[in-house]
């Protein structure tokens, strides 16, 4: 194993790629707190009645902005790696699409101060393009400079790196909140105040940006870390080693369509969460955006503290008894949570969720593109995220649906049956050993000519 040891992951590097990460989650953090509060209030006072009447619809707009991700993350991730330019592969794209997001997003505000309901629709639609320009390439940066051994690590950090973009928009939401009336659904805000959230966002991602252009140059750490990454190859997890040109053979082939059908259906029950958690709390418990923005610091501090972790305990467990665990601390604390009230307990409950919820991405992003070859990481991740992104397209509909007819109080048992129904799929997932590498072979194979 004397190769294998080689294989040093270079942290700086690292946190540079995560940068790209940090702007993602920053904004649509931000864009899940305040959006559909912005949607409820503007149904409200156009059509009257309460928040929970318009749940459903406000669940069908939050899905058809996703619609458009599970054509665009795959179309854009296969584009990248077709991709050559002086700036690599994955890079225009980022640059395409955090510049158009930068000059939309505080648009949002804007319009719903001056009651532009449908200008605001349009312009989250466009957001949402704008960030589907880049999100698959920027994901996919990492794997194509880091050998495979070394990917949960590397994505544990770039996890770390992005949740601290959104423990940034959580605090946004407490220092600049909006509190939506339980029996009356309408907003009480500051008008002079309601925009700060948005242009902060904006302008932490043209810093993030700028960085990352002048850290990370694409071209030449492909040559730099050619060797490493044809070592990594011969050390991947999977049946058999993985050719440019070579379709997957039928046990992994098997285990990539069990690995995003349980992405699809862990997505389905987390997002709930995370796109309802500010009606939840504002709407069911009586509070303000400022107890979901405490709850979001929570959970993301959290699963900043479980993310590096994760990377070390799958090389010790493995990556397939990692996610098992972590599903398993979620499915517990959202059942726990299906009968508490009590908003510091519900902190709690949440905070193990999120460290569960760390242990589960850290590494199943890794094994989806550990069956790919580097002609066709983009795409493979594309289908990563077209996976998790039909889960976020159906899931605020479902759950508008279910808040409609049985009341918010539905939120967290509706969110531990789908997680529950993911970790029985990913049991089928069969976890392969590691490849042996071309040297150990050749070794084996001379000793044995002698």
């Amino acid at each position: 194993m004397e190769n294998e040891k080689k294989l040093k992951l270079n942290t700086k590097r690292t946190i540079y790629i995560g940068l790209a990460f940090f702007t993602i989650l920053m904004l649509w953090q931000v864009y899940n707190t305040y959006c559909p509060l912005f949607l409820t209030d503007f149904f409200v006072r156009e059509f009257g009645g309460t928040a929970t009447d318009h749940s459903y619809l406000v669940g069908i707009i939050m899905a058809l902005d996703n619609i458009l991700a599970l054509i665009m993350l795959p179309l854009f991730g296969k584009w990248s790696d077709k991709t050559n330019t002086k700036l690599g592969k994955r890079m225009p794209f980022i640059i395409t699409g955090v510049c158009l997001a930068v000059v939309l997003f505080p648009l949002i505000p804007i319009l719903f101060i001056y009651n532009k309901m449908v200008w605001m629709i349009v312009v989250m639609a466009l957001i949402l393009l704008a960030m589907n320009v880049y999100r698959s390439p920027a994901v996919a940066l990492m794997p194509d400079i880091t050998p495979k051994p070394l990917r949960s690590k590397a994505n544990a950090i770039i996890n770390f790196i992005g949740y601290l973009g959104a423990i940034f928009a959580g605090a946004l939401a407490i220092f600049f909140p909006a509190k939506q009336d339980a029996e009356t659904g309408l907003l009480s805000y500051d008008a002079n105040l309601i925009w700060i959230p948005f242009v902060a966002t904006a302008i932490l991602m043209i810093v993030a940006l700028i960085i990352l252009i002048l850290k990370i140059r694409e071209n030449k750490l492909a040559k730099e870390l050619a060797q490493d990454m044809e070592l990594g190859e011969r050390l991947s997890e999977t049946t058999e080693q993985i050719a440019d040109d070579k379709p997957l053979n039928k046990r992994d082939k098997s285990n990539l369509i069990i690995l995003l059908l349980s992405i699809f259906l862990w997505f389905f029950a987390f997002n709930a969460i995370e796109t309802f958690g500010s009606l939840f709390g504002t709407s069911y418990l009586g509070l303000g955006t400022g107890w979901w923005g405490t709850a979001v610091i929570i959970m993301t501090v959290c699963s900043l503290i479980a993310f590096i972790p994760g990377g070390y305990i799958a090389d010790k467990l493995g990556r397939r008894n990692t996610v098992i665990l972590g599903l398993a601390l979620m499915i517990i604390s959202l059942l726990v949570a299906c009968f508490v009230t009590i908003s510091w307990l519900l902190y709690i409950l949440i905070a193990v969720a999120g460290i569960g919820w760390a242990w589960v991405n850290v590494n199943s992003y890794p094994m989806v593109v550990e069956v790919a070859s580097k002609k066709n990481i983009g795409k493979l991740t594309g289908w990563y995220y077209a996976a998790s992104m039909l889960a976020q397209s159906l899931t605020p509909i479902c759950v508008g649906f279910f808040f409609k007819a049985l009341g918010f109080q539905w939120l967290f048992p509706y969110a531990t049956i789908f997680a529950g129904v993911a970790l029985i799929v990913f049991l089928f997932y069969k976890q392969p050993k590691k490849q042996e590498t071309t040297e150990k072979v050749e070794t084996q194979s001379s000793e044995k000519t002698k």
